[in-house]
């Protein structure tokens, strides 16, 4: 689809506005109900609806289905992302009332390291078709990670700060405590970072590690820079409400790892097919609406099957307590 520079800046205006205003409502530190949290996840996504039947009607049917299909594929790859969050907010004991304005900051730098991750990336592209090999050979190598992380008994590892974060600290240095909403203050004349500006830095740049897989994923999908900055604009931007939604759900969409490592497995052998198809060998490509169709399906059937899991493991975890709580009660009563 043919973006004009215009459209371009119209487009970043607009998103800058709507983040504006989601700014402005949450400026107040306080604690974010599920009230809260449902109206404007649900706004979010209409917002994104919206934009890709505009897409349809003002641009393209094509570019519609691949914002569509790039959207619900990186908003699904964000969901995952979600426990590293959670993990990040544990390691640093983040008050509740702050955790929307670390999140808030957070997503806005994560977007920023991705629209340079996106230029990049339709750069590259545009002159080597031979990426795609990559593109589609990392795709396949992380879907098969996720099913070895998912099959693994081991408990979630605490989150580690990673080296750049680390050094960041060692040159500014970090207050003993919160102050509110400061990110700098001054400490015996010294301007230092607060553990807040620590934890958006966290998670910013914990994100550019997630575009390692997210990019090169909606690149399989579509090749067009305007779609894959707007999929991933919206998805990101509702990522903070959805946080405070879906936080105790997490942990039971047991499967989502493996619902993630179909997708990424199947975004990897539809970009292996395009490169081979682009270098003059004769194989059949795989659509967008059979794109959208596997993505939406198996999200659909990951999301049950977690929650039946989760339901049995509920009922398990019951009945051994109430055996453990009897036989207890048993022994006092012989005692």
């Amino acid at each position: 689809m043919d973006v004009s520079w215009t459209l371009w800046v119209l487009t970043i205006l607009g998103l800058s506005a709507l983040i504006a205003v989601d700014f402005f409502i949450g400026r107040k530190p306080h604690d974010v109900s599920i009230k809260e949290a449902g109206i404007w996840t649900v706004v979010w996504i209409a917002l994104a609806a919206l934009f890709g039947l505009g897409l349809m009607l003002f641009g393209t049917s094509q570019a519609s289905g691949e914002f569509f299909a790039g959207f619900i594929t990186e908003k699904s790859l964000s969901v995952d992302n979600l426990f590293v969050f959670v993990l990040i907010m544990a390691k640093f004991s983040v008050p509740s009332k702050l955790q929307q304005r670390v999140l808030l900051i957070g997503v806005l730098i994560a977007l920023v390291l991705r629209t340079v991750f996106i230029a990049a990336g339709a750069a590259i592209i545009a002159n080597f078709v031979w990426v795609f090999f990559i593109f589609g050979a990392f795709l396949l190598y992380t879907a098969w990670k996720l099913i070895q992380e998912a099959r693994s008994d081991d408990e979630e590892e605490e989150f580690e700060e990673n080296r750049l974060l680390k050094s960041i600290e060692q040159r500014f240095g970090v207050a003993d405590k919160y102050h509110g909403t400061k990110l700098f203050i001054r400490d015996n004349g010294k301007r230092v970072m607060t553990p807040l500006m620590v934890v958006m830095l966290a998670i910013g740049t914990t994100d550019v590690l997630f575009a390692l897989d997210s990019i090169p994923a909606i690149f399989g999908l579509t090749q067009d820079p305007y779609v894959v900055f707007t999929a991933n604009a919206f998805a990101l931007m509702g990522l903070r409400q959805l946080y405070f939604l879906i936080g105790g759900l997490l942990r039971k969409l047991v499967h989502l790892s493996y619902g993630l490592s179909v997708i990424l497995g199947f975004i990897g052998v539809k970009l292996v097919l395009h490169a081979l198809h682009e270098t003059g060998v004769h194989v059949p490509e795989i659509s967008i609406p059979v794109s959208l169709g596997v993505i939406g399906g198996v999200l659909v059937v990951t999301t049950i099957t977690s929650l039946i899991s989760s339901k049995r493991q509920t009922e398990r975890d019951a009945a051994a307590q109430a055996e453990a709580d009897s036989k207890d009660s048993k022994d006092s009563v012989e005692a």
